[in-house]
């Protein structure tokens, strides 16, 4: 499905847009886009990888806490560098689209606050996620006591099986119950 960075063929755009929940309009946008974070030379290669460092640079990905985790996520690359080719850009985009649904959008969602990728969000991925969301620094980082609190907090309203640990099910019917969700989990070019 590799396609050269220059120019997108019709039965590569028709292709897209069957596996994304992209409009052909969205998925031309975001070739251009990804296009003009490439340097020159690497326009012409079959397919190019935009470095993560680049991809932060994005407006819509350079003030959101998680734009790291984000670009982990979607990388497809083998160094784990989070460096993204047009397809995983596209992914990308495609998952934080108006368009996706309650299910993928909670799913990606679930993998970008699940830190250590065991599977589930434990103590250290949920203090992780408050930093994010909360800052840190000093006159925004609560103290050892808050966060113990509003971690037991979060496990006590989450974790239905009391293992400890929020997972995918667990935050998915958390997840259900947040009307905003949906709305507020998403990226538009």
């Amino acid at each position: 499905m590799g396609t050269t960075a220059s120019q997108l063929a019709k039965d590569s755009l028709s292709e897209y847009q069957e596996l994304t929940f992209l409009t052909k309009q969205e998925i031309l946008l975001a070739h251009r886009r990804f296009t003009e974070l490439l340097d020159r030379d690497e326009r012409n290669h079959p397919n190019p990888r935009v470095p993560m460092e680049v991809i932060l640079t994005l407006p819509e990905l350079k003030s959101n806490p998680f734009k790291t985790r984000i670009c982990q996520v979607f990388s497809t690359s083998e160094d784990k560098d989070g460096s993204l080719t047009f397809e995983d850009f596209l992914d990308l985009l495609s998952a934080f689209s108006d368009s996706a649904t309650l299910e993928i959008k909670s799913h990606y969602a679930f993998r970008i606050f699940d830190f250590d990728d065991d599977g589930t969000l434990d103590y250290g991925d949920l203090e992780k996620l408050v930093n994010c969301l909360t800052g840190e620094t000093e006159d925004t980082r609560l103290t050892s006591e808050e966060m113990r609190q509003l971690i037991s907090n979060i496990l006590d309203e989450s974790d239905i099986d009391k293992d400890g640990t929020v997972n995918l099910s667990e935050f998915q019917h958390v997840i259900s119950r947040s009307p905003d969700f949906v709305s507020s989990f998403k990226i538009v070019l």
